[in-house]
């Protein structure tokens, strides 16, 4: 679960890449997570689109991460979900709960 961040326009992005599964790397991402809320940073994007392969247990860490920004009052929105990713989505019917857009500047445009 290997990713980066930065910051466009009044968003915070997480760039994941590789493998999207849980362990330990996982914690990572959640503490990333709340540094970015503590700083009232309550705009974040998960971007995708280098992702191969997402497991249960990272889709569970996504949908933790969702609701840990859903409860401190921000918005979550998801990019460059590739077909599979998005298939995936949508047989777990998540698909209705996040927000997805095609480019990183879309989802920041839209908050």
């Amino acid at each position: 679960m290997k990713f980066n961040t930065s910051e466009v326009y009044n968003a915070a992005v997480f760039s994941f890449k590789g493998k999207l599964m849980g362990g330990p790397e996982a914690q990572g991402f959640h503490d990333k997570l709340d540094e970015f809320l503590s700083a009232g940073k309550k705009n974040i994007i998960v971007d995708m689109s280098d992702v191969k392969f997402v497991n249960s247990s990272g889709l569970g860490n996504i949908v933790r991460g969702f609701t840990t920004v859903k409860d401190a009052g921000g918005q979550m929105k998801l990019t460059g979900a590739t077909e599979k990713i998005d298939g995936l989505l949508s047989i777990t019917k998540l698909n209705s709960v996040f927000e997805q857009h095609k480019t990183i500047e879309d989802a920041a445009q839209s908050f």
